[in-house]
């Protein structure tokens, strides 16, 4: 894959699905500048590219520079500017957890390459500082210290969304006019050519047709210029077929540099081997054009670019120590990170046998299976994590414990079952073998039948038994952080989870905890009770676009069975019906359903993508909690797809953890949905309208989810126009202060309404008090019958047993008591109590308050019954509503903590008559 550009040239094709997509930018016809101090240097080529903070990201990125520096024709730095890119992008993607993008800039002094992430907070030590920028013994933060060692200058930019670290390479300096050079050889030793050495020079036009053909190529073809100007060089070109490539005559012409064999079929019909070497270049115009240099293949030397030999390769003395073997195949130095040294190894053993494609498998921890965990040359995306039985079962892995070789798949289906389907039809496959125990298998394959013999499979073997320690030990590392990244994970999502008992709050955390950090998606399902059907109560997705349309979608399966079985089990039904669904979208936007044929429409593409979203493994967890199945959790990837055994561990940790949080939930919202009816229960259904006299009550109970505590108020009528009132304070607060507080109201109604006197009503209350035994509490109560008069005045008789004294507000702004104090109830048996009458005049408010009202505190300050007059002074005038929430407003102000008692405030006016 070459990702350089020449300005005004035509970009490569597009990578294959499943691959990072670079964003590949030309630079124009105009020259770009790059300003570095002092210096300055112009850009003639760009390529940059994106990747994903996953792990895969950073082999990724290593072969997008790699290709690049390739196709520029920068061999000499393509190992030092890998190396350095593989440690800045593991440090974006793995340490910093973000994304990175990777640009590389071409100029006429070396590369330059970029790589930025989105945590620029960081820290990062000072270049002068190189020394003591960290251990060799540290995971991370060697990044800068190979920039500093291999750059020829580096250096970082911040953004306040970006951080970006560049550095540059030079080309290696040799003498004016040698790029390199060879040993003198003896004269035999040199290659053989024709008494005359002919090089054609054809040059080819943005379209691939010929536009140029010299005389030497008119002597080794036969075709004059004017034959061959303007047709295609494909037409005469014979491009050899390379499994398991896609690259042809066209593609290789786009490329900005290209050495290698193919034929050209000469006027007489013959095939000519020939040796090119293509170079992409613009002509006067601006316009890309390729020139091709062609000899004869025996005459290869003439162009064939020398192979560069290794510095250590040049140094032949005795005592230079071996090569290590390791090192040999993966090369120096190794990667930190196990997917990127599984994807190298594999990389590295479909190089070194000439093979289309390669894979790599680990053991689980019982050796019963094996996991596909990095593979080139085949969809990686649709395999990786799928597992495979060793050796039992259908689909199993039969050759995991010895080298073998399969000279034709088809002959053997299923024999190793990761190749079916992909074209592939010979692999050497060897074991990798750590004290004798089996930790994975290596196998490299052809399209070809037929490729590999023992021979190969005795070099991929010895390979494997030089890594094979290395890949363990970079498993169990990889396994120790997902163990105690699983703890950390599932230690925080506890929390979360018992930090509420709401049940829609629960499910939403349930979801944002497993997304994206287990799935992609994820829907909760819900059941009500054992008669009730699962119900589709919550849906997540990483694109929030993408929630309706998975919704819309689930809603048209019938959800998964309710199955107690712990353990997560494949659910198809959403990817079947996602598949469906796009093959229906696909065909009405080629015209091909019922009806006519119709333009694609915007809703098209959102179906499509949901469809992808969904058409990936989908898993289904029961939510079990109390012996009883409450709900399914599912969990969901994209297309080709699938979960890791570890990961799907962790789920079903968490499934269990979320399923007794929403267990609580339930239950904590039925009782309080109970109390909360009970406790409506005890206040008064509603104040009734009385003729001439204005009535307002405000009442607030202490504590959360309380609605009634031993606080309470009433007003009914009781006979002839007379209405009794009352308003009391039970000792204590809450559901024990409560239920008196039912007695009280309750038998407060039905004592006054048999035509007893304030009195007596009190009286008979104390005693029913005093029957509840250690039930009891003791009772302030303030009780009273109002009257309204004719005159516009009314007549109040009022008993205060213990309680706060009723406040009077006439109307020239004077406040006193309307009552003398008295016992209170439900502390002795005989009490000797008395009604006293209060007459309110028009414009008079009578003010009863309990005392969380007038003992509100703020440090040793407390209201009390003077600073309640003070503000009551305040009223005259007012409606009895704007007396009742000025008192309010005076109290919630006077201390800024919440009230810690029971309040209410009960205000009556007669008001004045209207004016002539």
């Amino acid at each position: 894959m070459t990702t350089g550009v020449i300005p005004g040239g035509q970009p490569p094709d597009p990578q294959p699905t499943g691959m990072p997509q670079p964003r590949r930018e030309p630079a124009g016809h105009e020259a770009l500048h790059v300003e570095e101090g002092s210096s300055s240097s112009v850009i003639t080529a760009r390529a940059a590219a994106s990747f994903e903070p996953v792990g895969r990201s950073v082999a990724s990125a290593r072969s997008f520079v790699r290709d690049t520096l390739q196709g520029w024709g920068f061999a000499d730095i393509v190992d030092d500017a890998v190396v350095l890119t593989s440690e800045l992008v593991t440090n974006a993607v793995v340490h910093a957890g973000t994304s990175a993008d990777v640009v590389c800039l071409r100029t006429g002094e070396g590369v330059r390459i970029e790589v930025a992430d989105r945590y620029p907070e960081r820290e990062v030590p000072l270049q002068e500082a190189a020394v003591t920028m960290s251990s060799p013994d540290r995971e991370g933060g060697r990044g800068l210290q190979l920039c500093a060692a291999l750059a020829g200058r580096w250096g970082v930019e911040y953004s306040p969304t970006h951080k970006n670290v560049w550095f540059q390479l030079d080309l290696p300096e040799r003498p004016v006019g040698t790029r390199t050079a060879g040993p003198c050889l003896p004269a035999d030793l040199l290659p053989l050519a024709d008494g005359r050495v002919r090089v054609a020079v054809v040059q080819i036009d943005r379209a691939g047709a010929i536009t140029a053909w010299s005389e030497d190529a008119e002597e080794l073809f036969g075709y004059a210029a004017e034959q061959v100007t303007g047709k295609p060089l494909a037409d005469l070109a014979a491009w050899p077929h390379t499994p398991g490539t896609g690259t042809g005559i066209a593609e290789a012409l786009r490329l900005s540099r290209w050495e290698g064999t193919y034929g050209i079929r000469g006027a007489n019909g013959r095939v000519t081997p020939v040796y090119a070497s293509h170079l992409r270049v613009r002509d006067t115009g601006g316009e890309p054009s390729t020139v091709c240099l062609l000899v004869r293949d025996h005459e290869r030397a003439v162009l064939q670019t020398p192979s560069r030999v290794p510095a250590s390769d040049t140094n032949t003395a005795s005592d230079t120590p071996s090569t290590d073997p390791f090192e040999v195949f993966i090369g120096s130095p190794a990667p930190d990170d196990l997917d990127g040294l599984l994807q190298r190894t594999v990389e590295r053993a479909r190089d070194m046998l000439d093979g289309d494609a390669a894979f790599l498998l680990l053991a689980t921890d019982d050796e019963t299976e094996l996991e596909v965990r990095a593979s080139t040359g085949l969809p990686s995306a649709r395999q990786r994590f799928a597992r495979v039985p060793v050796e039992a079962g259908p689909g199993r892995y039969g050759s995991a414990r010895m080298p073998a070789v399969h000279d034709d798949l088809a002959a053997v289906p299923g024999a190793v079952p990761l190749l079916n389907g992909t074209g592939m039809r010979s692999v050497v496959t060897v074991p990798l073998k750590v004290e004798g125990r089996l930790t994975g298998s290596l196998g490299v394959a052809a399209e070809a039948p037929g490729r590999y013999s023992n021979e190969e499979a005795l070099r991929l073997q010895f390979a494997a038994d030089r890594i094979a320690l290395a890949v363990e030990s970079a498993r169990l590392g990889e396994l120790e952080r997902l163990r105690r990244g699983s703890l950390s994970f599932l230690v925080e999502a506890s929390d979360l989870l018992a930090g509420t008992l709401d049940r829609d709050q629960t499910l939403a955390l349930m979801a944002q905890m497993t997304v994206p950090t287990l799935a992609t998606w994820c829907a909760v399902y819900t059941i009500a009770d054992q008669a009730s059907e699962p119900y589709l109560s919550y849906v997540l997705h990483e694109d929030e676009d993408l929630i309706d349309g998975i919704k819309s979608l689930l809603a048209k399966v019938p959800p998964p069975d309710p199955v107690p079985t712990p353990g997560a089990r494949v659910w198809t039904a959403p990817g079947e019906l996602a598949h469906q669904a796009a093959l229906r979208t696909s065909m009405r936007s080629l015209g091909l359903s019922a009806g006519p044929t119709h333009q694609v429409t915007p809703g098209i593409g959102p179906t499509l993508a949901t469809a992808a979203a969904l058409g990936g493994e989908t898993v289904v967890l029961p939510l079990v909690a109390r012996n009883r199945v409450i709900g399914m959790l599912t969990l969901g990837k994209p297309t080709d797809e699938h979960f890791r055994q570890e990961i799907l561990e962790l789920a079903e940790d968490l499934s269990r953890r979320a399923a007794l949080a929403l267990d609580n939930a339930r239950l904590y919202s039925e009782r309080t949905a109970i109390s909360q009816s009970l406790q409506r229960s005890l206040l008064p259904p509603g104040l009734p309208q009385i003729d001439g006299v204005e009535v307002e009550v405000i009442y607030r109970a202490a504590g959360e989810g309380n609605e009634v505590g031993g606080d309470f108020y009433d007003l009914f009528p009781i006979r002839d126009g007379a209405y009794g009132f009352a308003i009391g304070d039970v000792c204590g607060t809450g559901p024990n202060a409560a239920a008196v507080t039912g007695l009280a109201r309750h038998a407060l109604r039905l004592l006054a309404r048999e035509g007893l006197s304030g009195p007596a009503v009190l009286e008979r209350l104390n005693s029913a008090i005093l029957d509840e035994g250690a039930r009891s509490r003791f009772l302030t109560l303030l009780y009273g019958e109002l009257r309204p008069r004719e005159d516009g005045s009314a007549e109040l008789k009022v008993v205060c047993a213990g309680h706060p004294l009723p406040l009077r507000l006439r109307q020239d702004g004077t406040v006193e008591p309307a009552a003398e104090p008295q016992p209170l109830l439900g502390v002795i048996e005989d009490l000797e109590l008395y009604e006293q009458t209060v007459t309110l005049d028009p414009g008079d408010v009578l003010l009863c308050v309990t005392d969380g009202v007038t003992e509100r505190r703020e440090g040793s300050r407390m209201l009390g019954d003077d600073g309640l007059a003070d503000v009551l002074t305040t009223c005259t005038g007012l409606t009895a509503g704007a007396v009742a929430a000025r008192i309010m407003r005076a109290v919630e102000r006077f201390a800024s903590d919440a009230p810690s008692d029971d309040m209410a405030i009960l205000a009556m006016r007669v008001p004045e008559p209207p004016k002539d």
